[in-house]
């Protein structure tokens, strides 16, 4: 056994130590499978003192460190290379809520802490931590931060990044960097947790995090609406915006190709309104007040949208079990995608005026190109981040459909610069986006960034490979 090895088992014990192909299987592969690697040992470190001395054990030898928390992430950032040099450090063993203040609307949480479990326990202390994606079941928290994860109450409530007080994180060194105070305003000097957040682990290791919590909501209404045209949709948000009180939470695009992939694969799904249109929207908003009538604001807004000409029809949810069925439509939307092939994703975003514009644009650009191209644009209009993906067609081998992403990825993001957008909203750079990285972010931004990994990990052991 190598010195190494020998080192990072004296850490964690011989039994969170893993060495052998079949135990470290679930680690070194996306859970797209899109990416496979290989490690010379996962870890799985139980208290934040370990980490740190993992982390210089593995400075001592010149050994790459990948850290990972749930495994659920979409860009390859988790996944170690193939050289099987580098440690693959998972964070699931950290998952203490080690503090909830209700007064304070904040939680200290460690970075293994499940999603839903911090909803969980927030939502036990009559409270809401509003961070809400498809993952919430498996992935963690400091997954969630190191992504900059997004979701779909960013409309009211903002990406990951706008939750987070406070971060403990593992430098490269080894040194710990923790500021979990909760205060809301802190001048004095560089705000460093957001140098953390979003650097998907190239930076540091966050072990930690204080959070933001919210009122928790008394009531919500969610609806339905048929678009008359998808270039209606930003009238139609700033009008939801004004009359629900900027109590919105979700605004979500819902193609009709969309909604009929989730009814092939999930029979029960039933459409609410007398048509399916070409395009609809979810909404979706909540108070805290017992004195708002939530629902009758919906009613009104939705009822001025009608007279105005920006939707053709509604449906109202008048129950908690009416709004999950309308909120199974979305979900379908995914179940149906993953179901039906392969997929050429792409997650991007544009200013919000301009989404309707560009969906159409990209219609316009892929289609001339490959004109049987089947396209799903869907998501959170709201915020102007659109998962505008291709999908696999019927006969057509996941070969050949995935020998075209190159070619579909430069059309999308050649368009996505045109609108003065992004090439990832909500997903990450990690593996699958790194070389377009640097094709498309300004060389002024990528030299800083740079400057700053090599400031800080100077070696380049720090989930080496990804983002920069």
């Amino acid at each position: 056994m190598d010195s190494l090895i020998a080192g990072l088992q004296a850490i964690v014990g011989a039994r969170h130590c893993l060495i052998e192909p079949d135990t470290q299987a679930p680690f070194v592969a996306d859970w797209r499978g899109i990416y496979h690697g290989r490690a010379r040992a996962v870890v799985l470190p139980g208290t934040v003192a370990e980490v740190q001395a993992i982390v210089r054990l593995a400075r001592q030898h010149h050994a790459p460190i990948v850290p990972q928390g749930g495994n659920t992430g979409l860009s390859g950032g988790a996944t170690p290379d193939d050289s099987g040099r580098a440690i693959l450090l998972s964070l699931k063993r950290l998952t203490k809520v080690r503090t909830i203040d209700p007064l304070n609307n904040s939680m200290i949480a460690e970075a293994g802490c499940i999603l839903a479990n911090l909803q969980q326990a927030a939502n036990e202390a009559d409270r809401l931590f509003p961070l809400s994606l498809s993952a919430e079941g498996t992935c963690q928290i400091g997954g969630n931060l190191a992504t900059n994860a997004g979701g779909i109450n960013v409309l009211r409530y903002g990406n990951a990044r706008d939750l987070c007080l406070g971060l403990e994180i593992v430098l490269p060194d080894g040194t710990l960097l923790s500021n979990l105070h909760g205060l809301r305003k802190d001048n004095t000097g560089y705000d460093l947790k957001q140098i953390f957040i979003g650097s998907e682990g190239t930076l540091g290791i966050i072990t930690a995090a204080a959070l933001k919590l919210f009122p928790k909501p008394v009531a919500r209404a969610t609806s339905v609406v048929a678009l008359s045209d998808l270039d209606v949709a930003p009238a139609l948000l700033a009008r939801c915006r004004a009359g629900l009180a900027d109590q919105l939470v979700s605004f979500e695009l819902l193609p009709r190709f969309g909604i009929e992939l989730g009814q092939r694969f999930m029979p029960g799904l039933a459409w609410p309104l007398e048509r399916l249109a070409d395009w609809s929207i979810l909404i979706e908003a909540n108070t805290s007040s017992a004195a708002f009538d939530i629902r009758a604001a919906m009613e009104q807004c939705l009822a001025d949208a009608l007279d105005a000409g920006e939707i053709i029809d509604a449906a109202v949810a008048s129950s908690e079990a009416q709004s999950l069925v309308l909120w199974q439509l979305r979900e379908g939307i995914v179940e149906g995608q993953n179901r039906t092939g392969a997929s050429i994703k792409h997650d991007v975003s544009v200013p919000v005026a301009q989404v309707p514009a560009f969906v159409k644009a990209g219609f316009e650009a892929v289609l001339a190109a490959w004109p049987e191209a089947r396209l799903l644009a869907f998501g959170h209009l709201g915020d102007g981040n659109i998962h505008f993906n291709l999908t696999q067609p019927e006969g057509e081998s996941k070969a050949q459909f995935l020998a075209r992403t190159e070619g579909m990825n430069r059309i999308v993001h050649d368009l996505v610069a045109r609108f003065a957008g992004s090439i990832s909203a909500e997903h990450g750079i990690g593996q699958l986006r790194r070389a377009e990285l640097q094709h498309r972010k300004p060389a002024a931004e990528l030299d800083l960034m740079r400057r700053i990994k090599r400031m800080l990990d100077p070696d380049d052991l720090m989930n080496p490979g990804k983002l920069v």
